[in-house]
Order: structure tokens, then sequence, then C-alpha cells
């Protein structure tokens, strides 16, 4: 049976800013590989949700550094994946974390920005860390950030995902079969 739960926003905030200058040696760094950036919002991303979307392909998980999802590292995959988009809609209805394209009203910390070029390609991922006012602090790899302001960034435009949970698997109503033949009522088994 597949539940939703809430995002841990706090849990993915806290790991951004503990990781932003550093490298957490269970993954690698993919600076020099085509960047670092959606790696390290993934690494935050899963701090806030403990699910991984095991799906070859079209899935969101990291296992090896040759054993990962595109989803995982790839700034147009990570969208995909995680705005349910028609390649990835029927993937991701299981497991996971989920979320929506919003506006900047719309957005909370733990929420993710991407950054595009003049040319539209979207070439960064920032996990938000905070608000000030009329700016919103990020944290991010490739070009190491902690809480720095987007307003620093150089971009053509931006846009907003937002997290709205994140789907869990879990085992159907173990309680039945026991009741149903006579044996127990303890849910707990």
């Amino acid at each position: 049976m597949i539940l939703t739960k809430p995002y841990n926003r706090e849990r993915a905030v806290t790991y951004a800013e503990t990781w932003a200058l550093g490298r957490n040696p269970l993954f690698l760094n993919f600076a020099g590989r085509g960047g670092d950036c959606t790696n390290f919002t993934s690494q935050c991303l899963l701090a806030g949700s403990c699910t991984m979307d095991f799906t070859p392909d079209f899935g969101w998980y990291y296992r090896t550094p040759d054993d990962r999802a595109p989803a995982w590292t790839s700034v147009a995959f990570f969208y995909d994946f995680i705005t349910e988009q028609p390649l990835f809609a029927a993937e991701n209805a299981g497991i996971g974390p989920f979320g929506r394209e919003v506006r900047a009203r719309e957005i909370e910390i733990g929420d993710y920005i991407q950054l595009a070029d003049d040319e539209g390609d979207y070439y960064h991922t920032l996990i938000i860390t905070g608000f000030e006012p009329n700016d919103i602090l990020i944290c991010a790899h490739t070009d190491d950030a902690l809480n720095r302001r987007l307003s620093t960034y150089n971009f053509a435009s931006l846009r907003f995902i937002h997290i709205d949970g994140v789907r869990i698997e879990v085992p159907d109503d173990i309680c039945y079969e026991p009741l149903l033949e006579g044996i127990s009522i303890d849910v707990n088994e």
C-alpha cells in the first residue's frame, strides 16, 4: 500500500547547511563531470524524505556512482521526476518525493530553484535554506554556497519546485487475516 507522508523540510535544510561547503563521503563529487549541484540537492531531498524510487531509468536513486538514476544528477531529469512530467508520470506514481512548479510566493525552505541561461536551458539546481527581505538564501554545490543570496547569481530565468510530500510503501493491513481467522487482534504483529 502506498501512503503519503510529509517532506521534512528542516532535515533537508540542516543537511544542506552541514554539507554545503564539504562533501559527504557516501556520494561521489560530480564537479568536473557535469557538476555536483543536482547530486547535492538530491542528497538534501533524500535527507528530507528518506525514500528513493528504484525504478530503472525513470526513478530517483543513488546506490553507487555507476548505479544511479538520471534524475539524481541531471537538472532536467530531476525536474521531470519531481514534477511528474509525462515521461515520468506513470513511473512517479510510486514511491518517492513529488512536487510541482510554483510561483515565488508559494515556496518554503527546503524547496528547490533551478536557474536557466539565455537560451532557456536549465543548468543549476539550488535548495532554499532561508529568506531575507527581498531575497532568498540558498545552498549549492559545484560553486559551493552556504546561505548565499539568490540575487548574487547571474541567470536569465528561474523556476521554483515545491515539494508536496513523499510517497512511501507500507505493508498492507497485517491485522486482517489473523482477525478474520480468529487468531489475534494484535495490530502490531
